[in-house]
């Protein structure tokens, strides 16, 4: 597990990392990059990496409406800053994963739908979907809860990451 420092909890109490994460999305960044980068940056990594290594999972991985965008890039920011690097190491993975559904379970009641999964929160009958993304309009805004997912994944990590300091 890698220590978060002093530098960045003051930033949480400071700034919430969801309204960060928020305006990124805002700013043209897909749920995924949004998440991942408002985390992935205070544990230190590179903004070009961040985003390169989150993109492919906007619009439910890659617009296919699976999982949720902004759930993965919780995920994966969980995994940079709890995860564990040691295939032997059961004990690490079984307390990770328990992490993860913690997480999820906690996205899950945050939104109506209770649900992660990206075509069930957009009210999508069908997953079929042009790899096309869509223009970031006001009536894309307007339409789409996907700023407030982000809001809320963002969110929901930087309260664990304050309750565990």
């Amino acid at each position: 597990m890698q220590k978060i420092s002093q530098k960045y909890l003051e930033f949480f109490k400071n700034t919430t990392a969801a309204d960060k994460a928020k305006s990124l999305f805002c700013e043209g960044y897909n749920c995924s990059q949004s998440v991942f980068l408002t985390f992935a940056e205070m544990m230190g990594m590179d903004k070009r990496t961040a985003l390169m290594i989150s993109s492919s999972f906007g619009g439910g991985m890659g617009r296919m409406r699976e999982v949720c965008g902004a759930v993965s890039g919780m995920f994966m920011a969980a995994g940079l800053i709890y995860g564990y690097d040691s295939p032997a190491d059961n004990t690490s993975k079984a307390e990770h994963y328990k992490l993860i559904q913690e997480l999820a379970e906690k996205f899950k009641q945050k939104n109506d739908m209770h649900t992660i999964i990206c075509r069930e929160l957009l009210g999508l009958d069908d997953k079929k979907e042009t790899h096309i993304p869509e223009a970031r309009t006001p009536a894309y805004y307007k339409k789409r809860p996907c700023a407030d997912l982000v809001y809320d994944a963002a969110q929901i990590l930087s309260e664990y990451i304050l309750s565990e300091k």
